[in-house]
């Protein structure tokens, strides 16, 4: 009998790796942007690429949540394209290039982290964060707290930046308990407004009970992206599984009554 474990080990680490292969990249792009090139992408714009390099980050998210290495590979290659494609568009535009892009990038990661650049000295994250946003705020001068974050990030996540930079001047809760009774608040002045009957008015309310829900995720270290992506995941999952279930007695969710359906319900909860 073999006394040796035959329990895979765990992934050998890829040799240490450049970037050399990126120019590579960026001679495709420049072939099918030029004439004779790939009509499709000869004809596309920044403002045509938008939702594009939308689409690629949440893929991206969705190859990490997946826990996939060859998808998250895929789909971080997809973003880089979107770069690459872009930094091409803005150099026909002669503002600037890929070389430009890497470079602005570079610097600023250096010029961010003093402490392994530079002699300053840390204790730890916090600090390092601190540190981060004072010299993020020195090149920003004359910009305003929340100028930095897009519009274009997902509601609940811009939720939770928008409380971020606001507690870090002050605006916050000292604990959980706050936040949490800001949370009864809200949700109190969102049934007078219903009751009221304005939409106009219900719907602010509503925005106010999510940004007080973001804001009690963000003080417990929770995110609320991920605690919503889960539970549409799950209701995705039973919804399918009942109908499943319908399907395997003949029949559809439609065509049950509101008994049945709760009956299926109930079943794949369980399951």
């Amino acid at each position: 009998m073999s006394t040796t474990s035959d329990a895979p080990g765990p992934p050998a680490i890829p040799e240490l790796q450049d970037g050399r292969t990126l120019p590579r990249l960026t001679e495709v792009m420049q072939r099918l942007l030029a004439p004779g090139g790939c009509p499709w992408d000869r004809e596309q714009t920044l403002q045509s690429l938008r939702p594009f390099v939308i689409e690629e980050a949440h893929e991206v998210v969705d190859a990490i949540d997946s826990g996939s290495p060859p998808a998250l590979r895929e789909e971080l290659g997809d973003l880089l394209m979107q770069i690459v494609f872009q930094s091409e568009l803005a150099r026909a535009q002669g503002w600037f290039g890929l070389d430009d892009v890497v470079t602005a990038v570079v610097e600023k990661l250096v010029r961010r982290h003093p402490h392994v650049f530079g002699d300053t000295q840390v204790s730890g994250t916090e600090e390092v964060l601190a540190n981060w946003e004072k010299l993020k705020a020195e090149e920003k001068k004359g910009r305003g707290l929340l100028d930095g974050l897009p519009r274009s990030l997902p509601a609940l996540l811009r939720a939770v930046r928008v409380g971020e930079k606001a507690a870090r001047v002050g605006y916050d809760w000292p604990d959980l308990s706050g936040v949490r009774a800001k949370v009864d608040e809200e949700l109190g002045e969102l049934d007078a407004a219903l009751l009221g009957g304005d939409p106009i008015r219900a719907e602010q309310e509503l925005g106010d009970v999510l940004f007080a829900l973001a804001s009690l995720a963000r003080k417990r270290g929770l995110d609320p992206e991920a605690a919503l992506r889960g539970t549409l995941d799950r209701f995705t999952n039973r919804v399918q599984a009942a109908e499943g279930l319908a399907r395997e007695s003949g029949t559809t969710l439609q065509a049950l009554d509101d008994a049945a359906r709760d009956a299926l319900w109930e079943r794949v909860k369980v399951g």
